[in-house]
């Protein structure tokens, strides 16, 4: 290819992503305007009187190729390489709009909108005779299609992951935990403005067994034994604050609560099949939710938020 050649190949390339960098968005912006303020009877106008304006400027763009490109040598030639170009740029750039819906980075609104006119170049430098053109023509669409389709949705989802974990580390003091006790898992925790809880249940289907440990905000009230005035219910605070209740169940059985302040927040335990010891070992071995630990819950959905 010379240099005359390929300075008009470059020309028409150009004007081809100025002309649709231009004339969709407004296009796009036209139809919706118009599909918002009077429906489908007011849009199917505008785009029938739109879609023709629209290829017309295209077709100009191919003036500067009439002698390269052999589909643009005829002003009826020109309309129908047109027409082509623009289904096949159109498609493009509604693939771009599914990413974009798909949370995927295309940049800012300036940029979108320089990135309506690629497909369209695209599009066009497939009909180009020349192997560097066409090559780069697939190279672009190859760079497209790994971003759009790849690279592009992984971005995303680490960004949302990424806006999850500081959703839940906005009330960080609360966020703490204690291993499974033996022969039990961590089954859900839920994070709260106020509060976070964990449950643990027996890792055997089974068999029965539940522990909850409750970690409160210091803001809110403290429970006392004179608010467990009740039948059955024995309640003793130690000379170190810790509080322990003990609930009479039907049965024989018995509930025990374990209740402790810490200069951050206030951490509760509780069970009617786990013994005091165990317990209490729970309760003693609680400690900041890890980076770590949070991915895990994240990733096996053990963990919710509420408002």
């Amino acid at each position: 290819m010379t240099s005359g050649r390929r300075a008009g190949t470059a020309l028409h390339l150009f004007l081809v992503w100025a002309t649709m960098s231009a004339a969709v968005p407004v296009l796009g912006f036209g139809l919706l305007a118009a599909a918002w303020g009077g429906g489908a009877g007011l849009a199917a106008p505008l785009l029938l009187l739109g879609v023709p304006l629209t290829v017309g400027l295209l077709a100009t763009a191919g003036v500067p190729v009439r002698t390269v490109v052999p589909l643009c040598a005829s002003a009826r030639q020109r309309i129908g390489w047109a027409v082509l170009v623009f289904a096949l740029g159109t498609a493009g750039v509604l693939v771009g709009v599914a990413a974009y819906g798909g949370d995927v980075d295309l940049g800012s609104a300036g940029a979108r909108v320089a990135l309506t006119g690629v497909p369209y170049a695209v599009a066009a430098a497939f009909f180009v005779p020349g192997r560097w053109v066409r090559l780069g023509a697939v190279a672009t669409l190859a760079a497209g299609v790994a971003y759009g389709g790849f690279l592009g949705p992984a971005q995303a989802r680490q960004r949302q992951h990424e806006a999850e974990v500081a959703r839940y580390r906005e009330h960080a003091k609360l966020l703490y935990i204690g291993p499974a006790p033996s022969g039990m898992q961590v089954t859900r925790a839920v994070a709260g403005p106020a509060s976070f809880s964990v449950e643990y249940r027996s890792a055997r289907q089974d068999e029965f067994a539940l522990v909850g440990l409750t970690v409160r905000s210091l803001l809110m009230p403290t429970a006392t034994c004179s608010d467990l005035v009740e039948k059955d219910v024995t309640c003793r605070v130690d000379a170190h604050g810790e509080r322990r209740t003990v609930r009479d169940l039907p049965g024989g059985g018995h509930g025990i609560t374990l209740t402790r302040r810490h200069p951050d927040a206030e951490f509760e335990v509780t069970s009617q099949t786990l013994d005091e010891a165990g317990l209490r070992r729970l309760l003693n071995s609680v400690h900041p939710l890890s980076d770590a630990e949070l991915e895990e819950l994240m990733r096996e959905q053990k963990i919710d938020r509420q408002f």
